[in-house]
């Protein structure tokens, strides 16, 4: 079983917090319910890919999620192709342009080519440059929990 309050104590221990989800962090520093909410489990893929409240936490839409399930879809992909390659696009949702970037500097550290879109991008975008370019895989970072 996770122990949500020893993550939540990791996370707040993090000498190079992001701002936001520092504060996102230490304003629930008193509620046990929302450190549970934010920290019980790891953030699932659902029918299409990720996809969460955007605040910090292992159960929410985050830098840090991005980085650590970038980095095992890095260890599969070089497992399984020779001189692997990816497609990434991004739209115009809160977040998207940075995951992307997160996203591509987690496979280039790994060895894999990322081809990012250097502007916004429908997803079908993302599937012609997978076509187009060779690429193994592609990953379209949008988000659908924008304010109203």
């Amino acid at each position: 079983m996770i122990d949500a309050k020893k993550r939540f104590e990791e996370w707040l221990a993090v000498p190079d917090m992001d701002d936001d989800l520092k504060a996102d962090l230490l304003a629930m520093k008193d509620d046990d319910q929302a450190i549970y909410e934010a920290f019980y489990r790891d953030l699932e893929f659902g029918t299409a890919g990720l996809r969460g409240v955007m605040a910090a936490g292992t159960n929410r839409m985050n830098i840090y999620v991005i980085r650590r399930t970038t980095q095992g879809l890095a260890n599969y992909m070089n497992k399984t192709f020779d001189d692997p390659s990816v497609a990434i696009s991004y739209d115009s949702r809160n977040g998207s342009r940075r995951f992307a970037e997160t996203t591509a500097a987690v496979l280039a550290a790994n060895g894999i080519k990322a081809h990012m879109y250097r502007q916004l991008m429908p997803v079908s975008a993302c599937s012609y440059a997978i076509r187009e370019l060779g690429c193994d895989m592609g990953i379209m970072i949008t988000a659908s929990h924008n304010p109203k």
